[in-house]
């Protein structure tokens, strides 16, 4: 057993490398603390006044006190939406928290956001919640409190499979696994959001904030001349006493939350996944340094081995082919005594056997062989992988042609599209390309992904993009006859380039769900055990198949 990494210069490069990534952490704090005001003070004050707690306020009730609930998707629809109003954390808060220790999928509407009215990112974040919960079996509580589908963009939420009526299937397909589901009507739920929490298998609801109903009165009137009372067309009495609709009435929030935390602690006992797990040791040198060690520069190099050792347990690890492959890091170590496999790109200058320098970032076909084998080992072994990307890309040019980087890339994808551990991604810097789905990005199914600030998702880098889409639109323009000066050049490249690095910001791909959400450095470590505690709730993992992987 060898130790990553070593004491890090802390020269005038760590320093200015800490002063950025903390400058960028600063800025993502603020305006975190802003989209966690949903709709803002007034909105929630307006809520308080009718007796209602907002959403955040009903998940710090529900979770144990003092436990840390693992937010998903908290940038979600940042910077969309803008010509209705925005919609912070798209009117919807997820993740998982611990009910009496036990990890539980809590889906709240924020009724600040537009009375909690689903956009069509809304959909994908609660099917992203499904999502979790199904493949980690874990049961999901709904607290409902939405004015249904936001009308204005029906056609993009509505008919199609990864839309609304998805979310509804999932309920049955859900309650066949086994999964439990509760749901709290604690404001209005209407229209075909209705079907949501009368499909799980528990329903509780608030006595006179609560509402569900296929047609609200003014729907009724226009549909059928009916003049309906509001309490009788869907409130908690009705529900409870005639309809039978619901299971719970409650008086209020808080009542309501406890009896769920009630209902959640009977539950019995389920059978884990035994990934392997020892007495946990601290990293071999302090985490904060991680600050100092991720360059301001993207194209800079920097050693991966420095940054694990102030992830892993007591530095230690076991490499898995060491002298070959160097692009790539492969190594079996611990974290938070958590055994794992990692597999890191690496963005250090390194010689090969040929004595040739080569900058670290790009996978060369040595690398992806040596990977895809790990990742077979681990898969046989029962060991979760951990991914770190900061990678461009897979090697181009006539030598790696000529060497099979095709063939050796696409052995590795499919090894990581056939693992059946659990897989979780963090994106440290660039993420480009094919380069994104060897290295486990959001299409190769990782448990759970998160970003750095310091992250780039794209085809490739914003410079190489910029020069490719301009000299196209040259060449489209000069076929027309066009001249083109040097000034309306570099006009161009500057409009395509501020579109394009607009795009490859973290924000923007965390707002889409691209990633999990965008994370501190230090909080990697954390992350990872906290993942995999999560992913031992789910003890079927189905059987490895390579496919046509020949190593």
């Amino acid at each position: 057993m060898a130790k990553f990494g070593n004491d890090v210069k802390k020269d005038l490069n760590f320093n200015r490398y800490e002063d950025n990534l903390k400058n960028m952490l600063r800025v993502l704090k603020a305006k975190s603390d802003v989209i966690k005001k949903g709709g803002g003070e007034e909105a929630i004050e307006k809520l308080h006044k009718k007796g209602k707690l907002h959403a955040r306020e009903r998940i710090a009730k529900l979770i144990d006190p003092g436990s840390h609930f693992l937010e998903i998707g908290l940038f979600t629809a940042y910077g969309m939406y803008e010509e209705y109003g925005g919609a912070p954390s798209s009117g919807t808060i997820f993740g998982i928290g611990k009910i009496h220790n036990r990890d539980v999928v809590i889906v709240a509407n924020d009724a600040t956001v537009k009375a909690g009215a689903w956009f069509p990112i809304t959909c994908k974040k609660n099917l992203r919640a499904q999502e979790i919960s199904i493949e980690n079996r874990l049961p999901i509580v709904y607290l409902v409190d939405s004015a249904g589908v936001f009308l204005p963009l029906q056609s993009e939420i509505f008919p199609d499979k990864e839309h609304f009526g998805r979310i509804f299937r999932n309920n049955a397909v859900m309650s066949s696994m086994g999964i439990p589901q509760i749901a709290a009507i604690m404001g209005p739920c209407v229209a075909g959001g209705a079907y949501l929490p009368i499909m799980s298998d528990e329903a509780l609801i608030v006595d006179k904030t609560g509402s569900v109903f296929l047609a609200g009165p003014y729907l009724v009137k226009a549909a059928i001349g009916e003049d309906a009372d509001l309490e009788e067309l869907g409130g908690a009495s009705m529900h409870c006493e005639v309809s039978g609709v619901t299971d719970y009435k409650m008086p209020n929030d808080d009542v309501c939350l406890e009896t769920i935390r009630s209902l959640i602690s009977k539950f019995g006992a389920t059978a884990k996944a035994e990934f392997d797990r020892v007495e946990s040791k601290p990293p071999a040198f302090e985490q904060n340094e991680i600050y100092g060690i991720i360059p301001d520069d993207r194209t800079k190099p920097y050693d991966t081995k420095q940054l694990l050792a102030r992830i892993v347990d007591a530095g230690e690890y076991d490499e898995y082919k060491a002298d070959y492959g160097k692009t790539l890091v492969t190594a079996y170590a611990r974290i938070d005594g958590w055994a794992v496999g990692i597999v890191a790109n690496q963005r250090a200058v390194v010689k090969t056997k040929k004595g040739e320098m080569q900058v670290g970032g790009v996978i060369y076909s040595d690398s992806a062989d040596k990977a895809t084998r790990f990742i077979l080992n681990c898969n046989q072994k029962h060991i979760p992988l951990v991914f770190l990307q900061d990678v461009t890309g897979f090697m181009v040019g006539t030598r790696a042609e000529q060497g099979g980087i095709i063939k050796d890339g696409a052995k590795m994808v499919n090894a990581v599209a056939n693992s059946t551990v659990p897989k979780i991604t963090f994106i440290i810097g660039n993420s480009y390309g094919a380069g994104n789905y060897a290295m486990c990005g959001k299409s190769y199914d990782p448990r759970f992904i998160f970003a750095l600030p310091t992250a780039q998702i794209a085809v490739m880098g914003g410079k190489q993009a910029s020069e490719t889409l301009l000299s196209i639109k040259i060449q489209q323009m000069n076929a027309k006859g066009k001249e083109i000066s040097k000034e309306d050049k570099d006009k161009m490249l500057k409009e395509i380039s501020d579109r394009y690095y607009t795009e490859l910001d973290p924000l923007y791909a965390a707002a889409r769900l691209w990633v999990d959400g965008i994370i501190d450095p230090i909080e990697i470590r954390t992350i990872i055990s906290r993942s995999i505690g999560i992913a031992t709730n789910n003890p079927h993992m189905p059987k490895f198949n390579p496919g046509v992987i020949q190593v």
